[in-house]
């Protein structure tokens, strides 16, 4: 136990122990069973449970949710003791399902029904704690569910509640609850040792006995007093049952401990879920080792007298509110309870509900502020609906009950959205044309085939379409079926098909009707405008993050015996600038040139010479932002052979009009301008150095543009295409900006 959390966690400690209590005694009476085996499973609960436990923030006992399993139980074998057995029995089983593993279940619980489950308690804790608030409760139970032991439900006790109220009780609960809430901004809140929750107890304890003396109006009844029978010490086993172990071969008696075992596991898992999201510091319960100590907590519940042992959301909920720091806050309650029902309960007793409930209620505010709702709201109806959905079936049924509702009203949506958006699909186009390309999920189920085959039906003939398989690790026999039968439908209607990605239990035969990769037939079809198009598109992709899927294998193998590459870029060697992945191109799309400031030398206008006779049909001369080559010109740096570089760069830096060592290379709008103007320098000294080329362009056979690659914005921006009747103007370049 560490010394520096024990100021938060023994003033929690105490708190959960005030408010386990009376929730103790009220759900050994709602069970049937003996008053102390309520008491005797909060003991194992903050002790054995506490000790076993990972969680820092669950607190165990006995659980309203369990109360009705308990007392049908009792009925079925008939006695308390044999159900002793039971419980024993059901906690190894629960002790097996640790070790087997079995605490996964929790990870498939929704955040949205964890979140309704925690404010559902929020508002049950608010409503059920009405009736102690104004002094008046028919139902001495305290269980959470909406129908009652005593034949009345929530609403109904509030209403009858209402007809019988207890002034004393009512200005206890008021000043209570007007302490909790501003608590913060009083000079006692600096005293770690002594909580809000504590000084209001005795604060209730103290306005009852001046009521009692002094105004004997407003006392509050023994009957809305904390009440702890008391414990004759030497005569124990009038207190506490043994199981009756010749019962343990009787099937009625299995039955019983799977149904303990099978609900008490579900409820801990759900509880420690939820309170894990209520820690600040957001530490996670190994769900297994809280099913190990659940159990072994179980088999002592068992083999004292114990009422059965979940995690109870209710005291956890307290706990996590009070500031707890570690689980010796759940352990501490277990002792207080133990201290409490030997030596205190006569102080105990005077312990008004009216200022349990002031507790209760404000930490029920806190599981469901409106807060909550808002935020709920605006996450969609996908997220909203089954939040509502759990809290209502939680207020309305019970706890287990209403968290079902809940999962199914989750998995309703989860199957919606499965059923209306099972795979995406997007157009784009390339040198080979309009490509649709459909990408299946990672999960294509039977719920899939409708949608899967309305779309493929209604693609227009002649289209290039693209089933991409990659990311999907099982697909649905029914949905394999309509894929082999579009085949059929594409052979008729001119649509080339491929399918891809594949696994190898659901190839098809001869999936691959068409490559991305460009074929002599196409490139040759092309013309320069077209080429600037698909880079355009390509670098629109690239800008909004939607890349093409390469498949560079099939690319290798359709390129293998000769390449028709559809463009020439001259690029900068900045490593920031690749112009293949700037343009979303694939394998054999483009020719590229790399040399710093894209410069323009013979041996370049030699490869832009050779690019032709490979069929390109475009050069594109591409400089970029923050050029280091052009900053080092601004510099006039010349040592060694940069000079060869900066030198040519240097003619755009006079035509800028800041020459020389004169230029600010950090600013940033310079370097643009002297960047673009070295772009359309390198246009004009591949047009004036090279004939072949100026006929081909006067020719209309290739065409020359600039570009300006912004790095920042992802954004390639072209300029004109250079006209046949303007090759003279770029033979003789006049000082000017390029645009």
């Amino acid at each position: 136990m560490n010394m520096h959390t024990l100021k938060y966690d023994l003033p929690a400690g105490m708190v959960v122990f005030l408010v386990a209590l009376p929730l103790c005694l009220g759900i050994a009476l709602a069970s049937g069973a003996p008053l102390f085996s309520g008491i005797i499973s909060g003991i194992i609960g903050g002790i054995v449970v506490g000790m076993i436990s990972g969680s820092h923030t669950s607190v165990s006992g006995p659980a309203a949710g369990l109360a009705a399993v308990v007392l049908a139980s009792i009925g079925k074998l008939g006695a308390f003791d044999i159900l002793l057995v039971a419980i024993s029995i059901a906690g190894v089983l629960q002790v097996a399902m640790g070790c087997l593993r079995a605490g996964f279940i929790a990870n498939y619980v929704p955040s949205n029904v964890i979140k309704g489950l925690l404010a559902a308690i929020g508002i049950l804790l608010i409503l059920k704690q009405i009736p102690h608030a104004i002094g008046y409760d028919a139902n001495n139970a305290d269980e959470l569910s909406f129908w009652q032991a005593n034949g009345e439900n929530t609403l109904s006790a509030i209403a009858n509640a209402f007809a019988v109220i207890t002034p004393g009780a009512v200005l206890i609960t008021l000043v209570s609850m007007l302490i909790l809430v501003n608590w913060d901004k009083t000079p006692l809140a600096r005293l770690k040792l002594f909580p809000a929750p504590l000084f209001v107890v005795a604060l209730g304890i103290g306005m009852n006995l001046l009521f009692a003396r002094y105004f004997p109006a407003l006392s509050v009844e023994p009957m809305h007093l904390v009440d702890i029978p008391p414990l004759d010490v030497g005569n124990l086993g009038a207190y506490v049952q043994l199981p009756d172990l010749a019962h343990f071969g009787n099937h009625d008696v299995w039955l019983v401990a799977f149904t303990i075992a099978v609900v008490a596991s579900l409820e801990t898992l759900l509880n420690v879920e939820a309170v894990d999201k209520l820690d600040p510091h957001k530490r996670e319960t190994p769900p297994n080792r809280e099913l190990v100590a659940q159990g072994i907590g179980n088999i002592c519940a068992g083999l004292l007298g114990g009422l059965p042992v979940t995690s109870v959301i209710v005291r956890s909920s307290v706990n996590v509110q009070s500031g707890n720091r570690t689980k010796a806050s759940a352990v501490l309650h277990g002792v207080l309870l133990l201290v409490a029902v030997v030596a205190l309960s006569p102080l105990l007793n005077q312990i008004p509900l009216a200022a349990l409930a002031a507790i209760l209620i404000v930490t029920g505010y806190k599981l469901a502020k409106v807060s909550l709702f808002r935020d709920m709201y605006r996450k969609g109806w996908s997220q909203f609906l089954p939040f509502a959905i759990t809290i209502a079936a939680i207020v309305f049924t019970d706890l287990l009950t209403g968290v079902l509702v809940g999962l199914f009203a989750s998995l309703f949506y989860l199957m919606r959205s499965h059923f209306r958006n099972p795979y995406s699909i997007e157009q784009y186009r390339m040198h080979i044309g309009d490509v649709i390309k459909m990408e299946l999920p990672n999960q294509v189920s039977f719920l899939n085939k409708a949608t899967i085959k309305s779309t493929l039906w209604e693609i227009p003939n002649g289209a290039n379409v693209l089933i991409d398989a990659s990311n999907a690790d099982y697909i649905d026999n029914d949905v394999l079926e309509i894929i082999h039968d579009f085949r059929v439908v594409a052979a008729e209607r001119g649509i080339r098909l491929n399918v891809v990605g594949l696994r190898e239990q659901y190839q098809l035969s001869d999936p691959i009707q068409f490559v991305p990769a460009l074929d002599k037939e196409t490139r040759d079809r092309l013309h320069p405008q077209d080429v600037l198009h698909l880079l355009r598109d390509g670098n629109e992709r690239f800008r909004a993050g939607r890349f093409t899927k390469k498949y560079y294998l099939d690319q290798v193998d359709a390129t293998a015996s000769g390449q028709h590459p559809m463009a020439v870029v001259v690029n900068c060697i900045d490593s920031r600038t690749s112009p293949e992945i700037i343009f979303d191109a694939g394998l054999g799309d483009l020719l590229t040139i790399r040399i710093a400031g894209n410069v323009i030398n013979r041996d370049i206008i030699g490869s832009l010479e050779i690019a032709h006779k490979l069929g390109a049909k475009l050069i594109v001369v591409k400089g970029h932002s923050r050029c280091g080559a052009v900053g080092l010109a601004l510099k006039d740096e010349q040592a060694h052979s940069v000079g060869a570089i900066t030198g040519k760069i240097q003619k755009a830096v006079r035509q800028c009009n800041c020459g020389a060592s004169h230029g600010d290379a950090g600013d940033a709008a310079l370097l643009e301008q002297v960047t673009r103007q070295n772009i359309e320098n390198s246009l004009a000294d591949i047009v004036a150095g090279s004939e072949f080329l100026r006929g081909c362009i006067a020719r209309g056979e290739m065409g020359l543009v600039g570009a300006y690659h912004d790095i920042a914005e992802r954004t390639v921006h072209f300029g004109e295409l250079v006209k046949p009747d303007a090759i003279d103007d770029y033979r003789v370049p006049v000082p000017s900006v390029a645009a």
